[in-house]
Parts: structure tokens; C-alpha cells; sequence
């Protein structure tokens, strides 16, 4: 939330969408909130479960200034191109959990690398099939976050983006 406020400074209100089915997501929503009195914004739980709650959630929350937190999920993630337009649409700033968002024409990422995580289990069946038992295996935490600033969605919606943030950047779509 803290990269989403220095791209808009002037955000009170944050919607965090997410399916409340998954645990993680609930997790990701109560952390928000917590986080949120620091940085004086409030926190609105979007759950959606279809696609038509997505636009009925997104386009009621959509009717003041505030802006999106979409958390991972396979519902989030298979539609959004209706996220991102409706975002767009109701001029609401947002920040995604996968890459391909922002390459979609999302504001910005901050996430985990798939790819990356695809490699390191990778490696993990290569020992299991050489014989390690699973048990014997760490588990495996993602060790680096990914920023990704999509400058056209910035610029679309009025938004200045700190240089100092584009610095920051792993990516920026220009």
C-alpha cells in the first residue's frame, strides 16, 4: 500500500479485492488494515466470488476517490482485463499481485517472480528424483519482491510517478 499512496499522495480510501474462500487473502486483507491508520487511508474488504462481483464491488467502490489492492487468486487473475478496465474506467489507482497486470496495463506490481519460484521447485523434483526424501528439503521462501510501474496507466489517470520510485523499479512500462 505505501508504493500505491507515493503514486497517489492523496488516497484516503483502499479497496483490498479478494476472494474470501482463500485463507492467504483474508491474511493479505487483515494486514492492510493494519497497516492502513499509518498511512491514514481505510480499508474496505471488496470479497467477490464471479465476475459480476467484481463489477458490481469495483464499480459501487468506484463511485467516490479511492483506490484498488487486487489480491492473488485464479478469479482475479482470469479476469483481469475486466479489473484493470473498470479500474481505469472509475479512475481508481491500483496495484496487483502478478506481473502480467501491469504488462495488461495496470498501474504497478509488487510481487513475487513466478518464474522464479517455478526454477527453485524445479530443483526441489530434481532432488526428490535423485533420491532426498521430501521431508529433507527446506522449504523454499521467495528471497526478492518485483516493483513494475506501467507509466502509461500513471499518465491516463493523472498520476505523477516519483522518480524516486521509478528508480526504485524492477520494470517500467513506458
Amino acid at each position: 500500500m505505501t508504493f500505491l499512496k507515493q503514486v497517489a499522495p492523496d488516497l484516503r480510501r483502499v479497496a483490498v479485492v479478494h476472494v474470501p474462500e482463500i485463507v492467504p487473502n483474508v491474511a493479505f486483507l487483515h494486514v492492510v488494515e493494519a497497516a492502513a491508520p499509518s498511512l491514514g487511508v481505510s480499508v474496505t474488504a471488496a470479497a467477490v466470488r464471479t465476475a459480476t462481483d467484481i463489477e458490481r464491488v469495483l464499480s459501487a467502490f468506484g463511485q467516490d476517490a479511492g483506490g484498488l489492492i487486487v489480491t492473488p487468486s485464479a478469479l482475479t487473475a482470469t479476469r483481469r482485463d475486466l479489473i484493470i478496465a473498470l479500474a481505469a474506467q472509475l479512475r481508481l489507482p491500483a496495484i496487483y499481485s502478478f506481473g502480467f497486470y501491469a504488462e495488461s496495463g495496470g498501474l504497478m506490481f509488487y510481487g513475487i517472480n513466478q518464474l522464479e519460484l517455478v526454477r527453485s521447485a524445479a530443483s526441489h523434483v530434481d532432488r526428490i528424483l535423485r533420491g532426498t526424501s521430501p521431508g529433507d528439503l527446506p522449504v523454499q521462501l521467495p528471497l526478492r519482491y518485483e516493483l513494475v510501474i506501467n507509466l502509461k496507466t500513471a499518465a491516463a489517470l493523472g498520476l505523477a510517478v516519483p522518480n524516486s520510485l521509478q528508480l526504485l523499479a524492477d520494470g517500467v512500462i513506458e
